[in-house]
């Protein structure tokens, strides 16, 4: 194993993680400019309540469960204890939600009981492109998050998950409503 000092481990990652220009193939003169991301060293839990380490080993981020000292994940029941049609609490393609529907999930999440926290989770229907369904629903997830804060609750993870995890078929106008929701997960 290949042993760096810390400066070394320092100046690395710095260029990993510094901007890359890369040469497009056919063209002399143009550039493309590809910005490095960072991760943050953390654990979050999954939606199906199982504890992942995030970390960055410096060349590339990666993911790994988190694990008991004797090899078992670590991981807590959950189960989906609330589903917000988004028809109801958003205005099409908006995350901004109503004074009345702030006030039922403040209302939800005193009554709810998750002593571990809770998971938030944004879907969409498939209408739209996938980069758009991703970042609409992590608005509207962001949206839920920001009231479930206010009160007071504990939250382990907020994800959008755009049109990939359907509850029907989006070939319906009631099959997409099934799947435009933001789902709360009560962890135990």
């Amino acid at each position: 194993m290949l042993a760096l000092s810390k400066s070394a481990c320092a100046a690395v990652a710095a260029m990993v993680l510094s901007v890359a220009t890369i040469l497009v193939p056919g063209a002399s003169a143009a550039q493309e400019t590809i910005k490095g991301e960072r991760y943050v060293p953390s654990i979050w839990v999954d939606p199906d309540g199982c504890e992942h380490w995030v970390l960055d080993d410096g060349a590339e981020g990666y993911m790994s469960p988190h694990l008991t000292r004797d090899g078992r994940p670590v991981c807590r029941r959950g189960k989906v204890c609330g589903i917000m049609p988004t028809d109801q609490y958003f205005a099409t393609n908006q995350s901004a939600i109503s004074a009345e529907g702030q006030r039922r999930l403040i209302d939800f999440f005193q009554r709810a009981k998750a002593p571990s926290g809770f998971i938030i989770t944004g879907h969409t229907d498939s209408r739209a492109s996938d980069e758009y369904n991703m970042a609409l629903s992590q608005r509207r997830a962001n949206a839920v998050a920001v009231v479930a804060k206010r009160a007071g609750v504990r939250l382990q993870d907020v994800r959008g998950y755009g049109e990939r995890q359907p509850r029907a078929s989006n070939d319906t106008a009631a099959g997409m409503a099934q799947n435009r929701r933001v789902e709360i997960i009560c962890l135990q």
